[in-house]
């Protein structure tokens, strides 16, 4: 019997040292490239120097003294303008660059092991600078009916009933918020579709608004609750809510009818996909604007990504939204190849054989830019922008951003890409109830 126990602590001991020793031996099969500018804030002005510091370390933290990095630069990612190739030596490398025109210097490094036939995990390293990014203008002018063309569609929909049907979602009213699965009518029979939630027993006249819209991608709406807040996230498509994740995958599976909707219509510009999302979206704030707990005053439109593109549109298009908050906005600057400069998701504008843009969807997508709807919205915004995002490249959401007329604020994230972090949606809220605290504050009487 203790031949047996010992031969199970032996067993058990053996599994374990093996299972260190691939630990270690994977941990030692790794690559991490890092590369930061020589600013922590990562803002440099036109023809100012930027010095990209890189280390090369192996999995367990030890510099490496082998191989080599290639570096390339770039502005924004839209073509590279410099490459090197850098021994690595154990210290720190630097690389050296500057942009002459308003832009984003982007720094990528890329490893390489010479002659040594390893296998290696290697996480690239990626940083960028801002310059003068204050200083980005759009690559197109607004066109001239833009106004008209968008005042039409607004026509057509408010010629069309609203008529809301609201489920009460029992399971998800509690802490005395109600929440409804609500559908609106809305243009082409695709109603609205989300979740509004209000607090049980509000006065009139007492909350303000938020709609809180979706990034891209196809999913229901979710429910969102807040205390002091008339609540409504939409779906982007209006497709019902609720549903299984097999429900919405087959939506965007092969030969599913919104696979590839970015891209839908684009040639022409009563066909585009997002004509429908963005009068959903106001078709919403019809509904919400109707509540009798609406304050009258406080109406806010939230969302990353694409739903950044969908808040950056409502300010554009509808005068009652006071406050938008645009997380890492899409849609932003679709011409931006005409100014050889990246253009944002989901690049509406493809290039055709003679390797210029083509013509007709880049005419077409200035009634769609971001940039074109923030340049008429006049209340408060806040933006973030990731400097190494490739989905929503910093260029595009800064060429939206410039374009603000309001109180305007950025969150500026030097290492982060696409995405949403909750530092990000808290910073968003915040800004949102003080939003609320000033307009609530009473106005002394001038003498």
């Amino acid at each position: 019997m203790n031949n047996i126990k010992f031969s199970i602590r032996t067993a058990i001991f053996l599994m374990a040292l093996t299972r260190l020793t691939f630990l270690q031996a994977a941990d030692t099969d790794k690559i991490v490239i890092s590369v930061k500018p020589d600013r922590e804030n990562a803002v440099y002005k036109k023809d100012e120097t930027v010095t990209f510091r890189i280390d090369v370390k192996d999995g367990k933290g030890q510099a490496l003294d082998w191989g080599s990095v290639h570096c390339y630069l770039s502005d924004d990612h839209y073509k590279t303008t410099e490459d090197f190739i850098l021994a690595i030596t154990g210290q720190t490398l630097e690389v050296k660059g500057k942009l002459s025109r308003p832009g984003f210097l982007q720094c990528e490094v890329k490893f390489e092991p010479g002659e040594r036939d390893l296998k290696f995990k290697v996480k690239a390293g990626l940083a960028a600078a801002a310059v003068s990014p204050e200083e980005i203008s759009p690559s197109r002018e607004v066109p001239v009916d833009f106004e008209a063309f968008w005042e039409s569609q607004k026509q057509l929909l408010a010629a069309v009933p609203l008529n809301a049907q609201m489920k009460k979602d029992e399971e998800a009213s509690i802490g005395g918020i109600e929440v409804f699965d609500v559908q609106i009518a809305c243009l082409d029979d695709v109603p609205v579709s989300g979740y509004f939630a209000r607090p049980v027993g509000a006065k009139p006249k007492s909350l303000p608004i938020i709609l809180w819209v979706q990034g891209a991608g196809v999913r229901s709406s979710f429910i969102k609750r807040y205390p002091g807040y008339l609540s409504m996230d939409i779906n982007a498509h209006g497709i019902p809510n609720g549903q299984s994740k097999a429900y919405y995958d087959k939506l965007t599976g092969k030969d599913g009818r919104l696979q590839g909707y970015p891209l839908f219509g684009r040639e022409n510009r009563d066909a585009v996909y997002f004509k429908n999302m963005f009068l959903r979206m106001i078709r919403a704030l019809d509904f919400l604007c109707a509540q009798p707990e609406w304050d009258g005053k406080i109406l806010a439109v939230i969302g990353h990504s694409q739903g950044g593109f969908q808040a950056l549109v409502a300010g554009g298009l509808d005068d009652r939204v006071t406050f938008i908050g645009a997380g890492v906005p899409a849609g932003c600057d679709h011409t931006g190849m005409l100014r050889k400069r990246i253009a944002g998701w989901p690049k509406l504008v493809p290039f055709v054989a003679d390797g210029k843009p083509d013509s007709v969807i880049a005419e077409v997508s200035r009634y769609y830019d971001a940039v074109n709807f923030a340049a008429r919205y006049h209340g408060e915004a806040i933006v973030s922008v990731g400097f190494i995002d490739r989905t929503c490249p910093p260029t595009s959401v800064y060429a939206a951003y410039n374009q603000l007329k309001g109180d305007k604020s950025i969150i500026q994230k030097p290492a982060m890409g696409h995405a949403a972090p909750k530092d990000i949606a808290d910073a968003f809220m915040d800004a949102f109830n003080l939003h609320i605290t000033k307009t609530n504050k009473p106005q002394r009487a001038i003498k």
